[in-house]
């Protein structure tokens, strides 16, 4: 099986890992909080007994101030056995254990036993050892050596009465029960943490969902399968879903344009094919009669010549046509260097290289340009938006049309604080064009009349390259015919 099928899905091991962090960290948690809270507690039993070895002290050094020295008994204190009894009564503490030891070590009462004069000396003690030390000493769940079972002490050195009094509890279950932690605590972790791992693979299950989706489609789009399937376009309606959608559609719209820029390449290599075989045909044509002939004449042969440099002057037309349009679809920057282009003086020069063929057929150009129209861009590509649009008209237009053009400079600054535009409006009062090939007019090699095209000598890419050349200005460009007749095209060049 290949490595990549038995791979645990990343939802899994993102779902597992997440689990198993969360698990170590509330195990340590519940850890700490018990060892916490366990320590809180005995801190506050503690705090309770040295409360009361306090009282049992107060008592003591009370009892030392009223009483004589005769009174006193052998066992050193001020206090009878039956006071100290009485007190730990009153305490009410259960099982409460309390012992008298002087600093030297030595017990002078245990209210569990009598015969506390027999006691091993306790300076060894640890609790004892440090209430000498610090005035307060604990020991948990330590051994009586007097009695039997676990216990827990609590004693202070009181100075003004030179008494250690060392409270003591039997560690049994009881005891253990109040030191015990509270388990609410824990019922609410594990709730949680089921709260939690419901939740996580709800999570993790819709992730593993989108990866998975998108995984399949990367196999598909790397294989060339088949894209248009409802189960890659559909994910779970959260963020990650959200974006892969837009990725899979986008990609989808891309590869949709990509077959079509295919097919449109296609086409526009045949159109090219099919544009250069005319020329190069005739051509052809006229060369192998003048050479399966060489008894024509030298005028004959003359008119054979001078077709033929007709042709390649058309081939050469449409060549540079060519180039020119792939030069502004592939790298438009390197169209060359930009600058300010007087639109005016332009078209004055157009006019005067277009009179001769506008006199043959009885034609007027009638500019309406204000005396400067500023244009910052190529000169070579605005010279040739306005060369293509005239040259256009005197093919098509029809004899004794009137060409007009017209300009003015829009608001646009004032509006969006975008650089203001020239508008144009080039028009002719001639034939116009059906109304179904208005919007196709600007496809490359596209010709309303392919016969009659050919024969005005056109190469059925001017008014593309017009189109092209008005977007690289930042202008828009369309076309409709006038109500009275003739063509009009409208346009925009950024000043």
């Amino acid at each position: 099986m290949p490595d990549h099928q038995r791979r645990i899905p990343i939802g899994t091991r993102l779902y597992a890992s997440v689990l198993a962090v969360f698990l170590l960290f509330a195990i340590g948690f519940l850890v700490f909080q018990q060892d916490r809270e366990k320590d809180y507690k005995v801190q506050l039993l503690d705090i309770r007994l040295q409360d009361f070895n306090a009282r049992i002290n107060q008592s003591i050094v009370k009892g030392d101030r009223t009483a004589t020295t005769a009174r006193t008994d052998t066992a050193g204190k001020a206090v009878t056995d039956s006071t100290l009894m009485q007190l730990i009564q009153w305490e009410g503490i259960p099982n409460l254990r309390v012992t008298l030891i002087k600093p030297d070590g030595k017990v002078i009462f245990d209210n569990f036993r009598k015969d506390y004069a027999n006691f091993a000396n306790h300076s060894n003690r640890p609790e004892i050892r440090q209430a000498l030390k610090t005035g307060h000493g604990t020991t948990v769940d330590r051994s009586s050596s007097t009695t039997e079972g676990d216990y827990f002490y609590s004693a202070n050195y009181f100075k003004d009465s030179h008494l250690i009094i060392r409270s003591a509890l039997p560690y049994n279950n009881d005891l253990a029960k109040t030191l015990a932690t509270d388990h609410r605590f824990l019922w609410f972790t594990l709730i949680a943490i089921i709260i939690l791992t419901v939740v996580l693979y709800r999570f993790t299950h819709r992730l593993g969902q989108n990866i998975s989706k998108l995984r399949s489609f990367a196999k598909r789009a790397d294989h060339n399968e088949n894209l248009d399937t409802e189960d890659l376009a559909v994910f779970p309606p959260d963020e990650l879903g959200e974006i892969a959608e837009r990725i899979i559609k986008l990609y989808m719209r891309l590869e949709h344009t990509r077959k079509e820029q295919g097919i449109l390449k296609r086409q526009l290599t045949q159109n090219i094919a099919h544009e250069l075989k005319t020329p190069v045909a005739s051509i052809q044509g006229y060369l192998e009669t003048i050479i399966n002939n060489p008894d024509m004449s030298a005028d004959m042969k003359r008119a054979f010549l001078d077709r033929c440099y007709a042709q390649s002057q058309r081939l050469t037309s449409l060549l540079r046509d060519i180039s020119t349009l792939n030069r502004m679809d592939d790298a438009p920057d390197l169209m060359g260097k930009t600058e300010v282009v007087d639109i005016s003086e332009v078209v004055q020069s157009i006019i005067k290289d277009t009179t001769l063929q506008m006199q043959e057929r009885k034609m007027k150009f009638v500019s309406k340009l204000p005396e400067r129209v500023l244009v910052h861009g190529n000169r070579s590509l605005l010279y040739s938006i306005f060369r293509n649009l005239t040259d256009n008209a005197i093919a098509y237009a029809g004899e004794g049309t009137t060409i007009t053009l017209e300009a003015r400079l829009g608001d646009e600054e004032s509006v969006s604080g975008v650089p203001p535009h020239w508008h144009f409006v080039f028009s002719d009062n001639g034939v116009g064009v059906p109304v179904e090939h208005l919007s196709r007019i600007f496809e490359r090699f596209y010709r309303i009349d392919k016969g009659r095209s050919r024969k005005m000598g056109g190469t059925g890419l001017g008014l593309a390259i017009v189109k092209n050349a008005v977007l690289l200005h930042g202008g828009t460009i369309t076309a409709r015919n006038n109500p009275t007749g003739g063509l009009r095209f409208m346009f925009s060049l950024s000043e």
